[in-house]
């Protein structure tokens, strides 16, 4: 089994020079390269979607190339499926225990990184913490995983169609994927703080903004955005589809105040702004020397540089600021002696502050408003967060019998 990989597609900034020079690798098919990259360009508007299918179809050319020894277009569905039960165990030679980049500059040029692998193990935010270190031969791929490579790739496929450079879509003829995607009974567990660790939090993030202004006003306003408007981490950070400005923030006839922003699948969206985030917006202007409220003509950047001018760009940035927060609820929830509280944040996410978010909104809000200012494609998808049957079903079940007490 190949130990060394060189990666086929680079990162999005540097996408257009992928064409300059076909990746010397054996076994790699020129035209299945050349369909795979003209696939990839139609997802350049959104880098999130971007980076998802090109994970899926360079792995997926990788194993035609080095494992299957053949073409896009020889492969049938009993290829798929042993595709399939190769991804869920990898050979530890395909695994990594870092995220590397698959390319680096050397000299200025563009060279495949040797640190890259097709698949990367990783372990929790918790046993990270206890001093756990990833393994590679601890790779299994998760459930969802699993679901994910089953969607892109068909797309890919259909693409491939449509392009009449295959006849058929294999991954279509895969009758029984409940051997590969296990069906869920009920709703699925959304990941989210509880009313009392998001209270703490916000609490938290207050009084770290009155202790240390220069520091903290910016994480009192980033959390407020992220929980109240349900924004994701790539909706408050620039990227070359969106910029977020003050004048996102703006009034209608009507003197309701809204949001403006761009997010997944790269559609824009209007999202209502509560009093209490307009409060957050107004105590943020006002410590950036700023007027309260932002005119029309007010592009000055959302989340300024604490250095130097410009917009914050790096996402990791903001979930540094978010997991300090964190950090520091999960102290006071200890020094309050709530330690499961405190425990069951370990693992908490930036994007739990979105799913935290809407669960609160819809037990007091209209489900379709929420939809909405979520982004939403359908009711089903907000119907996940609503919890209200489950709380009855438990406390239905909580005080069952298992013995006769008489």
């Amino acid at each position: 089994m190949r130990k060394s990989f060189s990666p086929l597609f680079d990162s999005l900034e540097h996408f257009d020079e992928i064409d300059m020079q076909f990746p010397k690798q054996d076994n790699l098919n020129y035209n299945d390269f050349k369909q795979t990259l003209s696939f990839l360009k139609s997802y350049r508007g959104s880098q999130g979607t971007f980076n998802s299918y090109r994970r899926e179809v360079e792995r997926f050319l990788q194993w035609c190339m080095i494992i299957a020894n053949k073409s896009l277009q020889q492969l049938k569905r009993e290829d798929i499926e042993k595709y399939i039960l190769f991804c869920q165990k990898p050979p530890k030679s395909w695994v990594g225990i870092k995220k590397a980049p698959r390319f680096i500059t050397k000299e200025d040029k563009r060279i495949p990184n040797p640190e890259w692998r097709p698949f990367v193990v990783t372990i929790s935010k918790g046993a990270h913490r206890t001093g756990e270190r990833p393994d590679s031969k601890n790779f299994e791929l998760s459930h969802s995983a699993v679901k994910e490579l089953f969607a892109i790739l068909s797309t890919f496929y259909n693409y491939l169609l449509q392009e009449e450079y295959v006849f058929m879509n294999p991954i279509a003829l895969i009758r029984q994927k409940s051997k590969f995607i296990r069906k869920l009974q009920g709703q699925p567990k959304i990941r989210r703080l509880s009313e009392l660790q998001w209270q703490y939090v916000i609490k938290k993030a207050k009084a770290m903004a009155e202790d240390d202004p220069a520091t903290h006003e910016r994480t009192f306003f980033m959390m407020s955005a992220l929980y109240s408007m349900y924004l994701r981490i790539s909706e408050l950070s620039v990227s070359a589809r969106w910029s977020p400005t003050m004048n996102h923030f703006n009034r209608d006839s009507d003197g309701n105040w809204w949001f403006i922003t761009v997010g997944k699948g790269n559609k824009q969206r209007q999202i209502a702004v509560s009093n209490a985030m307009l409060f957050a917006l107004k105590r943020w202007r006002k410590y950036l020397g700023l007027s309260l409220l932002p005119s029309p003509a007010d592009n000055s950047p959302l989340l300024p540089k604490i250095k130097g001018k410009g917009p914050i760009t790096n996402t990791t940035y903001i979930r540094k600021i978010v997991q300090h927060c964190f950090d520091m609820a999960m102290k006071e929830l200890h020094k309050d002696g709530l330690s499961e509280e405190a425990e069951s944040m370990i693992e908490a996410t930036v994007h739990w502050l979105r799913h935290t978010g809407i669960s609160d909104d819809v037990k007091i809000r209209p489900r379709e408003h929420v939809r909405d200012d979520a982004g939403h494609s359908s009711g089903a998808t907000t119907d996940k967060y609503v919890d209200v049957e489950l709380r009855e079903r438990h406390r239905t079940a909580r005080n069952k019998p298992i013995e006769d007490k008489n």
